[in-house]
């Protein structure tokens, strides 16, 4: 599967933006797919996930309660809705694709399939 993620861009802080990460070569329903985001300097971190069924999703302690993701299967799609931003949001975000749906969903190397990132700023 190859994956291409977009939506980022510049928001200010308190703002919203929505991600989509586009699949072509196998379906968004065969793979455990999330989100993780990489900020300048930092390690890379896990942001969220949704399992395979679709029926379960896991958040960063970090991003609870502001952060949806969600996928679209006619559209083959996963997405992030990502609300009520804050500056330490600030990262390039990339999308994965987990084909053994991993207990392990934190980390990065449960994901085989990454797509290149989107680069989300938010001002202060």
């Amino acid at each position: 599967v190859q994956l291409q993620a977009s939506g980022g861009g510049l928001v200010q802080a308190g703002g919203s933006l929505r991600l989509s990460c586009a699949a072509s070569g196998r379906t968004v329903s065969v793979y455990a797919m999330g989100w993780f985001r990489q900020a300048p300097g930092k390690d890379r971190e896990f942001v969220a996930r949704i399992s395979r069924s679709g029926g379960s999703t896991w958040y960063a302690d970090s991003v609870k309660g502001r952060f949806t993701i969600s996928r679209d299967i006619a559209k083959n799609t996963l997405d992030l809705q990502m609300n009520n931003l804050k500056p330490e949001d600030t990262a390039v975000y990339y999308c994965a694709a987990d084909p053994r749906e991993s207990t392990v969903y934190y980390y990065g190397r449960s994901y085989d399939y990454w797509g290149r990132g989107t680069l989300v700023t938010v001002s202060s």
